[in-house]
């Protein structure tokens, strides 16, 4: 299996400094395409994989989407201020649900223009979504420029599903990446996805998929 498919990936509150560098270590050691962390870490992350073609993908908004569009874009410029080259920024959810478009359209555009040259990828949270609702939402990803969209936090109710992977590449075609989240620990489960349109895979999972 292509390392390059993975983002390495650490997010629970309680993770240290002693995690986060044995993160980038093993990123380093496999080939990881990055290191998924919280903003905290982002500079100590870069300086981890200096030198290296690993990228730091930082999250911004995680895990709930709800602050003010303009939080989420600033959350945004500072992470790619203190090194990352991925954004996987959390939607509105609710604003997705009482049909205010333009809201998660502006919402993902004002975190799109704060990338500048990085990465944005767009975690729909799929599990809190009806399939019309996560097509709409895949459809304003696409409409505002970001470059993946992406299932889930894997803190919500449930991580990525294969039907889930299969619709949101349905939606965005060929021009944009899916990445599929959360629930992804075994090689079986992270072949499904590969087979069903996923071209990233986050997990923490990633050394025991990949031995």
């Amino acid at each position: 299996m292509d390392h390059k498919l993975f983002d390495h990936t650490i997010l629970k509150a309680d993770a240290d400094a002693a995690s986060v560098k044995k993160l980038c270590d093993e990123a380093k050691e496999y080939g990881f395409m990055s290191v998924c962390v919280n903003g905290y870490y982002t500079g100590y992350a870069a300086k981890q994989l200096e030198g290296t073609d690993i990228r730091v993908c930082t999250v911004v908004g995680f895990p709930l989407g709800q602050m003010a569009a303009r939080a989420k874009a600033a959350e945004a410029a500072i992470a790619v201020e203190d090194g990352a080259e991925e954004i996987d920024m959390v939607i509105n959810v609710a604003a997705l649900k009482d049909r205010l478009y333009e809201v998660v359209l502006e919402d993902i555009k004002g975190v799109k223009k704060a990338c500048g040259g990085a990465l944005l990828k767009v975690i729909i949270e799929t599990c809190l979504l009806t399939d019309e609702e996560k097509v709409k939402a895949c459809q304003l990803a696409k409409e505002a420029g970001a470059d993946f969209v992406k299932t889930s936090t894997g803190f919500s109710t449930e991580g990525a599903k294969v039907e889930d992977v299969k619709l949101m590449r349905g939606v965005v075609g060929t021009t944009m990446g899916v990445k599929a989240s959360g629930g992804i620990r075994d090689k079986e489960t992270a072949q499904a996805m590969i087979k069903a349109g996923a071209n990233r895979l986050g997990t923490s999972a990633t050394v025991t998929i990949c031995t």
